[in-house]
């Protein structure tokens, strides 16, 4: 709201700026205030180690999101298209706070069915104002999409990203850590086809809330973000990489998340359909493999996964045309 009111390109660079320290200060301060108000979780039987999340407060992300809402609304432009956008996110960060605070998990076809609600709204939203133009930037080609085409990829995208992401909260600081080093990695590709101004602001935001959380989150964490926060950043990873004009970027821009939580979703659905296991000496989640199989430690899981994604997103980027 505050942004709408100036017009001077130096003055909004500094609003956006304030807005994104205090996306950090406010996460930090409410974190600790709301802490002990947080449900707790009941651990993880089949995870590495997931006796230890034991009785921590989880949910968390319902306040770093709140955060970053009420703060994008204030110091971000704002238009129709954005506020439907703030919307499925909180939609999607209030379905997962119920499933945290939740005595009892919620099912899979419960909670597939609110990803394909949020998929196909904001697939929706996105076309409506933007049409269905697609970028392939290590082609330096753009392309025109049947609406209805473009209209199913987009939903492929964003369920995809919702889950993946929720499936990467295993490890403390992972999601987090990974969040941020994808949201650099858009952030940095729409600088490079001139979209900033669409998604950079909340981008800038959504890292300096995640920075706050984490320090919280770091090994050994004190709280957890819960599907009220990975299920919430998928959605906006998601949207931030469609604003970019280059959705496809997401397979590499985020490639990291997709393997550590994809691969998952992938033996499963193997298992179940075609009944048979094409992955039986890999542990899922990939990051339990690493601590299992590998013996790394929770800091060496974050650190060398987060290496990677720097590393193949600087080249991709180096790529872009």
């Amino acid at each position: 709201m505050l942004y709408q009111f100036i017009t001077d390109a130096d003055a909004r660079n500094t609003v956006m700026l304030i807005g994104a320290l205090l996306s950090f200060v406010l996460t930090f301060i409410a974190l600790r205030l709301f802490e002990k108000k947080l449900p707790t979780d009941g651990g993880r039987e089949f995870a590495v180690d997931g006796t230890k999340s034991i009785g921590k407060p989880r949910g968390a992300g319902i306040v770093f999101i709140l955060v970053f809402t009420v703060i994008s609304l204030f110091f971000t432009e704002i238009s129709l298209e954005k506020l439907l956008y703030y919307l499925l996110i909180i939609f999607c960060m209030l379905t997962g706070f119920l499933d945290d605070a939740s005595a009892n998990p919620w099912g899979e076809m419960k909670k597939g069915i609110l990803d394909l609600v949020v998929s196909v709204m904001t697939a929706l939203v996105y076309v409506y104002h933007n049409g269905s133009d697609v970028h392939f930037a290590l082609a330096g080609v753009s392309v025109h999409l049947h609406p209805v085409i473009f209209t199913v990829l987009a939903v492929m995208l964003v369920w995809a990203s919702i889950n993946v992401t929720n499936c990467c909260d295993g490890v403390d600081g992972l999601c987090g850590t990974l969040s941020i080093t994808s949201g650099v990695s858009v952030f940095a590709l729409a600088f490079m086809l001139g979209s900033l101004e669409k998604v950079g602001s909340g981008i800038l935001i959504m890292i300096m809330a995640l920075l706050a959380y984490l320090w919280y989150n770091s090994t050994p964490s004190r709280l957890l973000m819960g599907d009220a926060g990975s299920r919430a950043i998928g959605v906006f990873l998601a949207i931030s990489v469609l604003l970019s004009g280059a959705p496809f970027m997401f397979l590499i821009l985020c490639l990291i998340i997709i393997l550590d939580g994809g691969l998952g979703l992938f033996k499963v659905t193997f298992i179940r359909v075609f009944k048979v296991n094409p992955m039986k000496n890999i542990r899922t989640p990939l990051h339990d493999h690493f601590r299992k199989k590998g013996g790394w430690s929770n800091t060496q899981v974050v650190n060398r996964f987060m290496i990677l994604q720097a590393l193949i997103s600087l080249i991709a980027l180096g790529m872009v045309k």
